[in-house]
């Protein structure tokens, strides 16, 4: 093993339970995805905390600038941004190609905590 410092062990030896960095901890997370009641259609204005450089206004009803208005959200919000943004419904139906758009630590934050969103057997792990 690689020693960089106490406490630091290389990523590829690090023990799958620990929390990644680059993904939200599991106490952010709701604990359930019901309770995910975000807006499902029309122009939605996202806070300059989550959308500080660029677009800040989505339109829901265009699948694109749902799935980047998702995809923020996923990489920088907080619990409280999950349920006042994301919809349950929406996120399990887009997972497929939202997986794909969000880094790793995201991606098995959220697909740990509800295993409903992880691919199937046959269907792409990317």
């Amino acid at each position: 093993m690689v020693s960089y410092g106490p406490g630091h062990q290389h990523t590829a030896e690090r023990d799958v339970s620990t929390p990644s960095r680059w993904g939200p901890a599991s106490d952010q997370l709701p604990s359930n995805l019901t309770e995910l009641t975000g807006p499902t259609r029309g122009p939605v204005d996202l806070p300059l905390h989550l959308a500080w450089s660029g677009l800040r206004t989505f339109d829901l009803d265009d699948d694109k600038l749902l799935l980047g208005m998702y995809r923020i959200v996923l990489a920088t919000g907080l619990h409280d941004d999950y349920i006042q943004f994301l919809n349950g419904d929406l996120l399990t139906s887009h997972w497929p190609r939202l997986r794909k758009m969000v880094g790793r630590g995201v991606r098995a934050a959220w697909e740990d905590a509800f295993p409903r969103l992880r691919p199937r057997t046959g269907q792409a792990a990317a």
